[in-house]
């Protein structure tokens, strides 16, 4: 396919193409990515509650729900969870002595950083069966990923995108 075929205009990208051009290996490569990194026993929304947790700070389940966006019961169980393993603890919210919030535990914080380092390995392996060409694509292409995810995962005026 040639590259003014891929953009449709023969200058601007289009985004539709671009799109189902990688999304059939962007599933796979998720699918074998977590397959590989199942060994740890922390599900995805544990670890990004726990992520969440570490970056922004305290937060009430309310406000996690929210976050991730899954309903109040859901956030609450994965909390649950959690807690039992003594990766997070329940406080009274600073801001309202009447709520309660979640924050991490210093064991969280261990287990937050463990499994990152693991998984962080299990990518590098991946990312390593490139050829020096492709990891120089790669190098550049991070900023691009990392740019679409701080889009999506956090858009302005917390809108959802889906």
């Amino acid at each position: 396919m040639s590259d003014e075929t891929r953009t449709g205009t023969g200058s601007t990208p289009n985004p539709h193409e671009i799109a189902e051009r990688i999304r059939p290996s962007l599933t796979s490569l998720y699918v074998t990515y977590f397959r590989i990194a199942e060994q740890s026993d922390l599900t995805g929304p544990q670890l990004s509650i726990m992520a969440r947790l570490n970056d922004e700070g305290p937060a009430r389940i309310s406000r996690l729900a929210e976050a991730e966006g899954v309903r109040m019961p859901t956030a609450s169980n994965t909390v649950n969870q959690l807690e039992k393993r003594g990766l997070v603890r329940r406080a009274r919210d600073e801001s309202d002595r009447r709520g309660v919030s979640v924050e991490l535990t210093d064991k969280g914080r261990e287990e937050l950083v463990r499994v990152g380092d693991e998984r962080t390995t299990y990518l590098t392996d991946m990312i390593a069966t490139l050829s020096e060409d492709q990891l120089r694509v790669a190098d550049e292409l991070a900023d691009v990923i990392n740019a679409l995810a701080a889009a999506y995962v956090n858009p302005p005026n917390s809108e959802k995108r889906g």
